[in-house]
C-alpha cells in the first residue's frame, strides 16, 4: 500500500473543497449573511490547513496507484469531503448538531437527497446553495474532477476513476482516460446549463433555477421548498422530470449522438430497457391514480414520481404513500433498479439487472439442457465470465449490505415499513421512502446512531461497496492483493471508457 499517495490525494481533495466553498462564501457576502460567511471562511481555513498537512507531512515518494490504492483513496477522499463539508452547517448554527450536519452533507455529496430538515425554507441563501451544490459536485465525483485538473498521467489515475465512477460503463469513447473524463464533464455542464435555461423560459426565479438545476443534474433531490417540486408550476415539474431521465442515461450515449452516431445510441439495449420501464410504470400508475387527480394530473404525477425514483433523484410533486397499493408497490420496486451505468443515478443499475436476468436464464437453460451452452451478451457483445462473476458477487454484497443496515436500525420504534425503506433508499441513494420518511416527512426522528449508520449506507451505495470495505479491511494495507480478479470492481462490461 502506497500510504503517502493516499494521504496526498486526500489533501488535494480538501484543497478543491476549500476552493468550492468560496462560491457560497461570496453568496453569503452578497446577501450580507455575515454569520454564514464566517462559517464558510472557518471551514475553508480548516480544509486548507488539513489538506496542507496531509500533502506536506508525508509527501509521496512514488506516484504508483494500483487497484488497492484506488479504492482506499476514493474512500478516504469521500470521508474527508463529508466531514469537512458539514462544518459550515454546524458553525453557522443552521444545523446545530454535527451528526445531523454530517448526515445532511453525506446525503448531499452522495446525491441521496435524504433530509432531516423540517423547515428547508428557513435556510439562508448561502446554505441553500451549498446544500444543493454538494449534489452537483458529487454527481460526477470529486476525484473525477481532480483527474481533469491533475498533471498526472492517465494510467496513474485509472484505478481511482474506476473506483469512484458508479456502475459498469459500456464502451470507451476515446483512447485516453483524461480526455474521456473531460468529455463526460463537458456533457454534464452543458446539460445543467440547458436545464437552467429551460427553467428561466418557464419563469422560474433565477436563484431557484440554479438550485434545482444543480440538484437535478446530480440526481440528488434537495430543493428550496418544504413541498419539494409541488409548489412550482406544472411546466417546471415537466422540465425536472425530463431532465431527471436525461441525467439517468449513460453519458456515453450523448457522446455518440454528438458524433452523429445517433442510431447506435438509440439502439442501446440498456437505454431501451430503461425507457420501457419508465413508460410502463408511469402508464400503470397513471391509470391507477386517475380517480384521485384526473387524467392529465395523473399522467404528470405518475411520470414525475417514476422518473424521480428510478433516477434516484427523489423530488416529489405528491405523496405517493397516499396512492393505491399497486402504485406504491411499483414505486417500491423502482427503489432498487436505479438508472443506467455511466450516469449520475444510483441504485443497482439497469445494466446489472439485465445481466443478472440473462445469467438466470442461462442457468435455467442449463438445468433443462445440461449439455447446452449459452453465451451471455450485453449490447451485442459477449460478456466475459469474470464480468458475470463480478456482477453476481456485487448483487450478493448488495443484498447483504441492505440486510445489515436494516438490522442495525431495526431497534428504532418506527415499524418495519419505515426502517426497511430507510435502509433501501439510503443505500440506493434515492432519499424519500415510506412511513415517516415519505415525501411529506424526513429523517429527523432517527437517533444519532441510526443517522451515522444511514450516512455510512449512503456512502456505501454511492461508491458501490468495495472502496469502503477495502478501506476498513486491515489486509488492504498490506502489500498483497486483497481480492481475486473476479471481485475487482475495475471489471466492466465490454470496454471501459477509462481503459
Amino acid at each position: 500500500m502506497n500510504h503517502r499517495i493516499v494521504l496526498s490525494t486526500t489533501g488535494t481533495v480538501l484543497y478543491i473543497e476549500a476552493a468550492m466553498m468560496l462560491i457560497p462564501l461570496l453568496i453569503a457576502m452578497g446577501f450580507q449573511e455575515h454569520k454564514q460567511a464566517l462559517a464558510f471562511l472557518a471551514a475553508i481555513l480548516i480544509a486548507t490547513g488539513v489538506g496542507f498537512l496531509l500533502r506536506r507531512v508525508a509527501p509521496p515518494q512514488r506516484q504508483d496507484i494500483f487497484s488497492k490504492e484506488g479504492f482506499v483513496i476514493v474512500a478516504m477522499a469521500w470521508l474527508a469531503l463529508s466531514l469537512v463539508g458539514a462544518l459550515p452547517f454546524t458553525i453557522s448554527g443552521a444545523i446545530p448538531h454535527y451528526i445531523d450536519a454530517l448526515f445532511e452533507t453525506v446525503s448531499g455529496f452522495t446525491t441521496t437527497g435524504a433530509t432531516l430538515l423540517q423547515d428547508v425554507e428557513a435556510l439562508s441563501y448561502s446554505m441553500q446553495f451549498w446544500r444543493c451544490f454538494t449534489h452537483w459536485i458529487g454527481g460526477m465525483g470529486i476525484l473525477v474532477f481532480v483527474t481533469i485538473i491533475s498533471a498526472k498521467a492517465p494510467d496513474r489515475t485509472m484505478h481511482i476513476l474506476r473506483a469512484e465512477m458508479p456502475g459498469p460503463t459500456m464502451d470507451k469513447i476515446v483512447p485516453k482516460a483524461r480526455d474521456g473524463v473531460k468529455i463526460l464533464y463537458l456533457i454534464y455542464i452543458v446539460l445543467t446549463l440547458l436545464e437552467f435555461a429551460a427553467f428561466l423560459l418557464a419563469d422560474m426565479p433565477i436563484y431557484d433555477a440554479i438550485i434545482h438545476a444543480m440538484s437535478t443534474a446530480g440526481t440528488g433531490g434537495f430543493g428550496m421548498l418544504n413541498s419539494s417540486m409541488a409548489g412550482y408550476a406544472p411546466v417546471c415539474q415537466w422540465i425536472v422530470a425530463f431532465f431527471m431521465v436525461l441525467f439517468a442515461i449513460n453519458f456515453n450515449l450523448f457522446f455518440l449522438i454528438i458524433m452523429g452516431q445517433w442510431r447506435t445510441a438509440l439502439r442501446s439495449h440498456e437505454l431501451i430497457c430503461f425507457l420501457s420501464i419508465i413508460v410502463v410504470a408511469s402508464g400503470i400508475i397513471a391509470f391507477n391514480i386517475a380517480p384521485m387527480y384526473g387524467a392529465g394530473d395523473a399522467v404528470r404525477h405518475s411520470f414525475f414520481q417514476v422518473a424521480a425514483i428510478i433516477s434516484t433523484t427523489g423530488f416529489a410533486t405528491a405523496d405517493y404513500t397516499t396512492w393505491p397499493a399497486l402504485s406504491q408497490g411499483i414505486i417500491f420496486v423502482l427503489l432498487f433498479l436505479g438508472g443506467c451505468s455511466g450516469s449520475t443515478a444510483g441504485g443497482l443499475k439497469i445494466s446489472r439487472v439485465m445481466l443478472l436476468a440473462q445469467s438466470i436464464r442461462r442457468e435455467m437453460q442449463h438445468v433443462l439442457h445440461p449439455r447446452s451452452t449459452r453465451v451471455v451478451r450485453f449490447e451485442n457483445k459477449k460478456v466475459d465470465e469474470a464480468v458475470i462473476n463480478s456482477c453476481n458477487t456485487y448483487f450478493t454484497l448488495y443484498i447483504v449490505c441492505i440486510a445489515v443496515i436494516f438490522l442495525l436500525i431495526c431497534w428504532e420504534p418506527f415499524g418495519l415499513t419505515t426502517n426497511l425503506s430507510a435502509a433501501i433508499t439510503c443505500f440506493n441513494n434515492v432519499g424519500p421512502g415510506f412511513g415517516i420518511i415519505s415525501p411529506s416527512g424526513n429523517y429527523s426522528a432517527f437517533s444519532p446512531f441510526s443517522k451515522l449508520v444511514l450516512s455510512g449506507a449512503m456512502l456505501l451505495g454511492r461508491l458501490e461497496i468495495y472502496p469502503l470495505l477495502v478501506a476498513i479491511t486491515p489486509t488492504a494495507w498490506a502489500k498483497r492483493r486483497l481480492f481475486p480478479h473476479f471481485l475487482d470492481k475495475s471489471v466492466f462490461f465490454g470496454y471501459s471508457l477509462l481503459d
